[in-house]
């Protein structure tokens, strides 16, 4: 058997290792190490296939190293648990308003046609009118809601595939990262929040909500 057929089944040989030890979760970071340590038995004279056959590994070895420092810039982690909870809760919470004042509308529009009941002639007709229109266009709180949940579901499945890599390549930690290039944005530059001065005033999240009984407290 030539050296590049050792190299195969010694290539073979390591990985039904890491299989037996690891069963289907083995990271990339183990490849990474057969291959380096494969390359580190390749010395002395080797033939145009041999060295054709290292190009090969020490590439591979490269593109493994090059696609854990690009995922590690990600900060799978912080998508993971920070971003796509937040972004769930806001989604939640545009749910939870929707639902609070629609109805409101139809509580009042309820009393409003109530008092259309004693009331007659071509203006309260006119008022019915715009009363059943009110009640038809209610129904985007329905779609909305199904809509939101189609996204919240998308979230969801994206949050499973993030863990499925997280597995695969193993602890990404800082020190792991490449340098940052002040020229390329980060997932925390594209999902960062409006200024305050710049968002629109609205029904504040329940954890962001200041209770009554601290305003109460102020009075005390």
């Amino acid at each position: 058997m030539n050296v590049k057929g050792n190299l195969r089944a010694d290539l073979q040989q390591r990985i039904d290792t890491l299989r037996a030890e690891r069963g289907e979760n083995v990271q990339l970071s183990e490849v990474t190490e057969v291959v380096e340590a494969l390359l580190g038995t390749m010395d002395g004279d080797i033939t145009a296939q041999e060295l054709q056959l290292y190009g090969e590994l020490n590439e591979l070895a490269t593109y493994i190293q090059r696609a854990k420092l690009e995922i590690a810039e990600l900060s799978p982690h912080e998508i993971r648990t920070d971003h796509i909870p937040s972004a769930t809760d806001e989604l939640d919470a545009i749910v939870g308003a929707t639902e609070v004042a629609t109805s409101n509308i139809l509580d009042a529009v309820e009393t409003i046609e109530n008092v259309l009941d004693g009331l007659e002639g071509e203006a309260a007709d006119r008022m019915r009118d715009q009363v059943t229109r009110i009640y038809e266009a209610c129904n985007f709180q329905d779609v909305t809601g199904q809509r939101i949940g189609k996204v919240v579901k998308t979230l969801k499945y994206i949050e499973i595939k993030i863990d499925a890599m997280i597995s695969v390549f193993g602890d990404m930690g800082e020190a792991e990262k490449a340098p940052a290039d002040p020229s390329h944005k980060t997932w925390k530059d594209v999902v960062s929040r409006v200024d305050d001065d710049q968002t629109l005033e609205g029904p504040a999240s329940n954890d962001d909500a200041i209770r009554q009984e601290d305003i109460d407290a102020l009075f005390d």
